[in-house]
């Protein structure tokens, strides 16, 4: 059985607000999830996309072009994901436990880049 939903009236501004979110999310190419692969665990990643998004909260970021909540499907199991950006998917692996290889690499990677570009 389907569920449909009506409403009387669509309001502009709901309609905008869903044309920008269909916009950012063609831009979000990356899966939290992906970082499985890379090593990280469930609750690094997790920990990781929270600090995240507390820092694109605090630098002004429009969290709603970096992070989205999604489901996926591994292993037959439905789990709770987060779609992301490029620099979104840059600032969840920069904030992952740095204990990780491919963490520390990323950070002295990118600050090499930085320091080069001064």
């Amino acid at each position: 059985m389907k569920i449909t939903l009506f409403t009387k009236e669509y309001r502009h501004a709901d309609s905008i607000a869903h044309f920008m979110d269909f916009y950012y999310s063609l831009q979000l190419r990356h899966l939290a999830s992906d970082l499985l692969n890379q090593g990280l665990t469930p609750k690094q990643i997790s920990d990781a996309v929270v600090k995240a998004m507390g820092i694109g909260k605090a630098s002004g970021m429009d969290l709603r072009q970096h992070f989205r909540p999604v489901f996926s499907g591994i292993e037959k199991e439905i789990i709770s994901d987060c779609k992301l950006s490029h620099l979104a998917y840059g600032l969840v692996l920069m904030n992952a436990d740095t204990e990780l290889s491919i963490v520390g690499n990323f950070q002295v990677s990118v600050l090499a880049q930085y320091l080069r570009s001064q």
